[in-house]
Parts: structure tokens; C-alpha cells; sequence
């Protein structure tokens, strides 16, 4: 692949790839990151295929990498202690509750499909509507509706009060 086609592939796809891995870790510097090292590390492979074969590899090069990263800061996370966090406008309990719901909140995310979870940011996160959804997964309206359905469906359980 010469240059220009790599920039082609670059300016077409980097925006594309980022959000991909933003959707599953919610960190924008890591996606950006993580998409910066996945272009570089195909533009050293060299690889001599046409860019629109390149670009399922760009994918599951970026799904690995993310995967080595969030493993590793699982493993530095475990070893950091964070100072409480206190908030002096609210009481102990209603700062607990928060901290509580939070936690769950994050935790579902964490569970949900992926497919759901996908959904459910760019919606949320990005505002974006059903049929721009529908447009960047190639799916259906209809079917970004259910995703969208089952993902707040799993989040009222998931949040549901004991």
C-alpha cells in the first residue's frame, strides 16, 4: 500500500475506528490512543493488500489492543488505593447511595451485550438518533429500536432497588 491510499484508509476509517473502541472502554484519550497505534502498527506491517481488505484487520487489531490495555490497567487498579471521595454538600448516606448507584450503574454497563451497550452510548453519550445509529452499524432503525429496548430493559434490572 503506497502512501496515499494509506491516508485515504487513514482519514476515512480513523474517526470510525476510534468510536468503535470509545463504545467499549468510554475513555476518549484511550480510543484515540489505542487508533493512533493500530494505523501505525499496519502502516509498519506493510501489508500488501488493497485498503478495503485492510480494514476488518484494522478492527481486530484495535479489539486486541484494547483488550491487552484494559487487562493491564485491571492489574494497576488492583494495586492503587484511591482516597475516599468527599463531598460536604451531602450527607454520608445520600453520598453512599450515590457512590452505591454509581458503581451498579458502571457495573451494567460493564455486563451489558455489547451489542446493547453499543447502542445504548451512541445514543447516550454521542445523542445520536435511531436512524444515525441504524446509518453507522448498518443495521436497521428497527433493530437499533430493540437493542436500544433490551439495553434499558437490562439497565431497570440491573439498577433495581432490593
Amino acid at each position: 500500500m503506497n502512501r496515499e491510499e494509506f491516508k485515504k484508509l487513514f482519514d476515512e476509517h480513523f474517526d470510525a475506528l476510534r468510536n468503535y473502541i470509545y463504545y467499549r472502554c468510554s475513555d476518549t484519550e484511550l480510543a484515540t490512543d489505542i487508533a493512533q497505534d493500530t494505523f501505525m502498527k499496519l502502516w509498519e506491517k506493510q501489508i500488501d493488500k488493497p485498503p478495503k481488505e485492510l480494514i476488518g484487520l484494522l478492527y481486530k487489531m484495535a479489539k486486541d489492543a484494547f483488550i491487552s490495555k484494559y487487562r493491564r490497567q485491571q492489574t494497576e487498579q488492583a494495586f492503587i488505593a484511591r482516597p475516599p471521595d468527599i463531598t460536604e454538600s451531602q450527607s454520608p448516606e445520600e453520598t453512599l447511595n450515590y457512590k452505591e448507584l454509581k458503581n451498579n450503574y458502571e457495573r451494567a454497563l460493564k455486563e451489558m451485550p455489547e451489542i446493547q451497550r453499543e447502542v445504548f452510548l451512541m445514543s447516550r453519550m454521542e445523542e445520536l438518533k435511531y436512524h444515525e445509529i441504524a446509518e453507522r452499524l448498518e443495521l436497521s432503525i428497527k433493530a437499533v429500536e430493540k437493542r436500544m429496548t433490551n439495553a434499558l430493559h437490562f439497565l431497570r434490572q440491573a439498577l433495581a432497588v432490593q
